[in-house]
């Protein structure tokens, strides 16, 4: 079975570096087959007996902190499920440039009275949507003055997310 693991806040902001090729070579120790990563951002495709994604979350987060020292939050997805989430985008066509589309990935689906908060603040030149355990942000004005910026949905809402860019999404279905 191939997965996707992604790991939060990797070599953002210098708090926590880590080499794709130590974070690769931990992936194969563990015994997953095939690993890949792309761009310096904690994203790896690999190949494991089909499991639960809460169970390979669980040995990846516990490996990267034993070998890093660093307590590292990671979502892991099907690769066929990366497909569905392009498939799916809410804003397909809306959106004039892959820099406007972010996807935020969630460990667990968002509680309904949280989801009702976020689309509560939107606005044209912000706007998400909640599918399943992803948040689709189509954010025409960037990252960094969104309610993403801000730390709104982590901090504030308390979910636990990790984004990438819409580019980074289609590539993560070609790994």
């Amino acid at each position: 079975m191939r997965y996707v693991a992604l790991l939060r806040g990797v070599n953002v902001g210098g708090n926590t570096m880590i080499k794709m090729a130590e974070l690769s070579n931990m992936f194969e120790s563990l015994g997953f087959e095939n690993v890949k990563t792309y761009i310096n951002s904690g994203n790896i495709a690999f190949n494991s007996s089909k499991t639960t994604e809460k169970k390979l979350v669980g040995i990846i987060e516990k490996a990267v902190e034993e070998m890093f020292g660093k307590k590292i939050a990671v979502m892991v997805r099907e690769q066929k499920d990366i497909h569905r989430v392009l498939a799916n985008n809410p804003f397909d066509g809306e959106f004039a440039s892959h820099k406007e589309m972010h996807v935020l990935f969630m460990r667990d689906e968002m509680p309904a009275e949280k989801e009702k908060q976020l689309l509560e603040l939107q606005n044209t030149d912000e706007r998400f949507a909640v599918v399943g355990r992803e948040i689709y942000c189509h954010l025409r004005l960037g990252v960094a003055d969104s309610l993403l910026g801000k730390g709104f949905i982590d901090k504030k809402l308390k979910v636990q997310i990790t984004g990438r860019n819409w580019r980074t999404v289609q590539k993560l279905a070609e790994l």
